[in-house]
């Protein structure tokens, strides 16, 4: 296993520095973090070649790279180029927070709720309960994000309110505190988070039933089940045991491929609930041409799915002994 752990490591180091090498050569060529003093009429031109040469943009692109490719590594991320020297490090490490703490809450009761639906549609195939899951599923797959945001937003924020004749709505439409809250409050944080978490956890059950239904069917039909209902084993033993724990490999996939994609922020769920985690924060950095905040957005993004895709083998060994001993 170590062997193994060393040899994805040294193959994603380059694949790194790839993405890192075009990521900034992309962010330098359609980004430009001196168009908004460019417009301004008083700044003149010496202003702008002063600011442009303390930020550094005057230098050559491979000298520019290497220099913040060096700053990287060694864990300074340096400061915005619009936000008045505005340190990214704190800004990142804010946005990533409050992205983790939705993701976390999303995904869990996405794989909660997703895998119970799967393994009954699968188990119950043919049943009522397996075409409305399926249809449920689709529906939920094909669900644009920012439309259904609307919806919840209208009917919690709104049209619900109205029918229990309440002020303000019990689950605010945007932000992260009601406004005037001083410090933490779990009750006001959990409320807030309620209709983001919604609007993200309805495409994840749909597509986690979706994969467990298809592959727990592949599972129930294999030998080694048959071989289980031979010995006598009950049905319920022969799902969990052995129907299920097999079936968990592809939904293990997806579930680490998200949350690895996911923790660079929910640009379109973000934007709509008005909340502050990763997906915000990139769009205002590309919108502003502050690739010294976009940088390490990236960077985080590649390096989560590296992490969750490597997380999700070494589950492999856990749910299929097959794979531990080599013999799968």
């Amino acid at each position: 296993m170590t062997r193994y752990a060393l040899g994805r490591l040294a193959t994603a180091l380059p694949i790194l520095a790839l993405i890192s090498l075009f990521t900034f050569w992309a962010a330098d060529s359609i980004t430009n973090p001196t168009a908004l003093i460019a417009v301004n009429p008083r700044i003149t031109a010496a202003d702008r070649a002063a600011y442009v040469e303390a930020l550094g943009l005057d230098l050559p692109f491979w000298q520019r790279y290497f220099a913040w490719l060096g700053n990287f590594v060694t864990g300074d991320l340096g400061t915005s180029l619009v936000q008045n020297g505005a340190e990214v490090w704190p800004m990142l490490r804010t946005a990533l927070a409050n992205t983790l703490v939705l993701l976390v809450v999303a995904v869990t009761a996405s794989l909660l709720i997703g895998i119970a639906v799967g393994t009954l549609g699968a188990v119950r195939r043919g049943s009522l309960l397996d075409y409305a899951a399926t249809t449920t599923s689709f529906f939920g797959l094909s669900i644009p994000v920012f439309w259904l945001g609307l919806m919840l937003q209208l009917f919690f924020g709104l049209y619900f309110a109205n029918w229990l004749g309440v002020t303000p709505p019990l689950l605010p439409t945007a932000g992260l505190y009601s406004p005037g809250q001083v410090g933490f409050d779990l009750v006001d944080r959990a409320r807030h988070l309620a209709l983001p978490a919604m609007a993200l956890s309805l495409q994840l059950v749909a597509a986690y039933s979706r994969y467990m239904r298809s592959s727990l069917l592949d599972a129930l039909g294999a030998e080694y089940v048959r071989t289980a209902y031979a010995k006598g084993l009950s049905e319920r033993a022969v799902v969990l045991r052995h129907g299920v724990r097999n079936a968990l490999i592809p939904v293990t996939t997806l579930a680490a491929l998200d949350i690895g994609l996911l923790v660079g922020g929910l640009i379109v769920t973000e934007r709509v609930f008005q909340y502050p985690g990763m997906g915000t924060l990139f769009f205002d950095a590309i919108h502003a041409g502050d690739y010294a905040v976009l940088l390490p957005v990236v960077m985080l993004v590649s390096g989560g799915v590296f992490v969750m895709s490597f997380a999700a083998d070494l589950l492999y060994g856990v749910l299929d002994p097959r794979i531990r001993r080599g013999t799968g």
